[in-house]
């Protein structure tokens, strides 16, 4: 009865911009700054969220430090679960009140990549642009006045965020979204560098170069795919305990030898490893990747983002000889349709999440997190 009286779908009232604290990052190299912000509304084909939990990664830290370019100021985080608040026009995905994890690769289903079975890295992705803001090349927020830009589509360090329809996928309304937030990036990235990208087999040998959630994410991958020997390799041997926790066979730290990791690796293995993983994000340590595994028939992927404005010089012979050289952006998976399935296969017990997680913060509590990042806990 209310609704026939009003003069607008009773839907549509809801929508009005939400101030709510977010996590500013005004410029380079300086903390967080927790400010009010103004969130506004979904337009047609968007959705905001109410975010529950987000991780903190990486890739969040290399824009603070430069070596992931993007607009300043931003707000920053990729890696989340929340609940759908709103929706704008003609989103037909998810509904108020569904429970939902944000993509920073979208799958918009009509680009060459989300129609070819190989691909996974939708043409709507703002990885490689880095405009910082939404497809229609706006931004939803803004803090005192100044538009504020998003990451990745997504922007999860604030307690209400508008996606596209195209990165927002609906999960299983019972998951714990503390733990299942990690299926945003971490696990995913690197258990599918694993056994999507690289799509490694029973009995193989694996080495993974940085032993962060990621590289973690990728060791459970190679176990699960039934690698016979899994070689984890880090500079801080405070990470081998959990390595091997969750399946590493061998533990190496670099320091601790006075010859080239990869000819360490190679004599380990006597001719090399099947597949190689770099989990770091450094151009040193991608070509100790790609040296040493199997000189004719190796598979080395690259999972850590790749520093801006830095080159790799190798000696093409290393390709020559038949190793193969690959990339994986979001573990190879396509996002919309793989990552309530992943949420399924978590709730049906087929991996963990809590090794990962290592410290639970408040939110205000977002400038701990990441000196805990950087000082390796």
């Amino acid at each position: 009865d209310l609704q026939m009286q009003l003069p607008v779908p009773f839907s549509l009232l809801c929508l009005q911009v939400i101030k709510c604290k977010a996590a500013v990052m005004w410029e380079a190299n300086k903390p967080f700054s927790i400010e009010e912000v103004e969130v506004a509304p979904p337009k047609a084909h968007e959705v905001r969220i109410k975010m529950v939990a987000t991780g903190i990664c990486r890739s969040d830290d290399h824009v603070i430090t430069g070596a992931l370019v993007m607009p300043f100021p931003i707000i920053l985080g990729h890696e989340a679960a929340g609940v759908v608040e709103s929706v704008g026009e003609g989103v037909t995905s998810v509904k108020p009140g569904d429970k939902v994890i944000p993509l920073f690769v979208p799958q918009c289903g009509e680009c060459s990549s989300c129609l070819s079975t190989k691909g996974n890295l939708c043409h709507k992705n703002d990885i490689g642009s880095g405009a910082g803001l939404m497809p229609d090349g706006t931004t939803r927020f803004t803090c005192k006045g100044k538009a504020i830009h998003h990451f990745l589509g997504t922007s999860t360090f604030t307690e209400y965020t508008v996606v596209h329809e195209s990165a927002v996928a609906k999960i299983d309304s019972a998951a714990p979204l503390e733990k299942v937030c990690l299926i945003g990036c971490g696990f995913s990235t690197g258990y599918g560098a694993a056994v999507q990208t690289a799509k490694v087999e029973p009995g193989s040998t694996c080495a993974i170069f940085g032993m962060g959630g990621v590289g973690l994410s990728v060791v459970m991958g190679c176990k699960a795919a039934g690698a016979s020997r899994i070689i984890a390799i880090d500079i801080n041997s405070d990470k081998f305990a959990k390595a091997k926790e969750l399946g590493a066979t061998d533990c190496v730290n670099p320091k601790d030898f006075k010859k080239p990791i990869h000819e360490v690796v190679i004599e380990m293995t006597g001719r090399g490893v099947d597949y190689s993983f770099e989990v770091i994000g450094r151009t040193d340590t991608m070509t100790a990747a790609l040296a040493c595994c199997q000189y004719n028939y190796g598979v080395s992927v690259i999972v850590g983002v790749p520093p801006a404005a830095q080159k790799i010089t190798f000696d093409p012979m290393l390709l020559f000889s038949g190793r193969t050289w690959k990339g994986s952006v979001f573990g190879g998976w396509k996002s919309k349709d793989s990552v309530p399935k992943l949420v399924a296969d978590y709730m049906k017990k087929k991996f963990v999440l809590d090794p990962l997680i290592t410290h639970t913060l408040p939110f205000m509590k977002i400038n701990e997190g990441f000196d805990l990042l950087r000082t390796g806990k």
